[in-house]
């Protein structure tokens, strides 16, 4: 189902018991995908991948859990045609199952499924799922204290508690996310599955979708690059972005711009941010990281791949400018990817409905 601009139409269904936390946060990562990451890197928004919009039985506004406001962009009846529909979680006693509580979104998830959208569920948002009958005979996740809402009042539903993401049904198109802040997974996957891995990485970067132990600078790009318009700098980043693996490439940099070497290195820090040497190290290191997360070459070899002869000095700048050694990072990083990687169905997805 094609959306505006060929934007992904991803609805988000709210009601009174939402939790706005999960409604918001996948509207705001969605929204970002293809967009953010190009705007914080490069300083121009990119092309917007996906439109999400809040879907309610209530309008045109209504005060959801925790006193916040929700203002739905469409009713069930006039929404864009979806290809996927997002169920946040919602307060609910744990126990209790949600039968006749619900009966015009019932029917309206039921509706998008049978006409092709992929439905998926946060945390509670499991139980309402429940509710359509769409995952009797299937597995299920949920939050570990909303089990018993499951096996209580959905016997036909097989519930795994130990699972964060459970992707099963008709073509694949039932996607649940176990406990409340699980829809990171699920928003990860969605846009790797519908978008593509590489958004999928950038959106968990631009987020700091992960555990956030080890704080930002892993997640940092070092290529902030600023708006250049001085055309002789341009040039020299322009043969960088080819050439930073060569030899002593700021030396060759000086000579091609016919410039004194004083005078170009002032310039270039003036409309790069950064001095010339810094601009290729961190050319070098983005480089790195991309070689960390997708193969299995030794650090030395990628060492020598980016420009460091000596791997020793490569791992110690590495790891001041990131946060992480080439090690941690690659586990970190590249674990990430290859899940990310492993989740996307083996055949091909059915094609969006006009």
């Amino acid at each position: 189902m094609a959306g505006t601009d060929k934007k992904i139409n991803v609805a988000l269904l709210a009601m009174p018991e939402v939790t706005a936390s999960s409604l918001y946060g996948m509207y705001d990562v969605f929204s970002s995908a293809g967009r953010d990451w190009l705007y914080i890197t490069k300083g121009v928004a990119g092309e917007p991948r996906m439109h999400p919009y809040v879907v309610s039985n209530q309008t045109p506004q209504f005060l959801a859990a925790n006193n916040v406001w929700i203002r739905p962009d469409h009713g069930l009846e006039d929404c864009p045609p979806p290809a996927i529909v997002c169920i946040p979680d919602f307060f609910i006693v744990p126990g209790e199952g949600c039968s006749g509580r619900f009966p015009a979104e019932v029917a309206w998830l039921r509706k998008c499924h049978a006409a092709g959208a992929t439905l998926t569920s946060v945390c509670t948002g499991a139980v309402l799922l429940a509710e359509t009958g769409l995952i009797d005979g299937l597995e299920a996740a949920t939050h570990w204290a909303y089990i018993r809402s499951l096996t209580a009042n959905y016997p036909n539903v097989r519930v795994r508690g130990d699972q964060t993401l459970i992707v099963n049904g008709i073509e694949q198109r039932i996607v649940m996310a176990g406990g409340a802040t699980s829809w990171h997974d699920l928003a990860l996957f969605l846009i790797a599955r519908y978008v593509g891995l590489n958004e999928a990485m950038e959106a968990a970067k631009t987020n700091l979708i992960t555990w956030h132990d080890i704080g930002q600078q892993p997640f940092a790009s070092l290529l902030l690059t600023k708006q250049n318009t001085d055309a002789a700098i341009a040039k020299s980043q322009e043969w960088l972005g080819s050439h930073y693996m060569r030899p002593s490439p700021v030396a060759t940099l000086v000579k091609r711009s016919g410039l004194p070497e004083r005078s170009f290195v002032r310039r270039f820090t003036k409309a790069t941010g950064m001095s010339p040497l810094n601009y290729v190290h961190a050319l070098r290191l983005e480089e790195a990281k991309q070689l960390l997360e997708r193969g299995v070459s030794s650090v030395e070899a990628i060492a020598n791949d980016v420009g460091y002869e000596d791997a020793s000095f490569f791992g110690r700048l590495f790891h001041r400018k990131v946060g992480l050694t080439p090690a941690q990072y690659r586990r970190r990083f590249g674990r990430l990817r290859s899940v990310l990687s492993q989740s996307l169905p083996n055949k091909q997805m059915p094609q969006q409905r006009p």
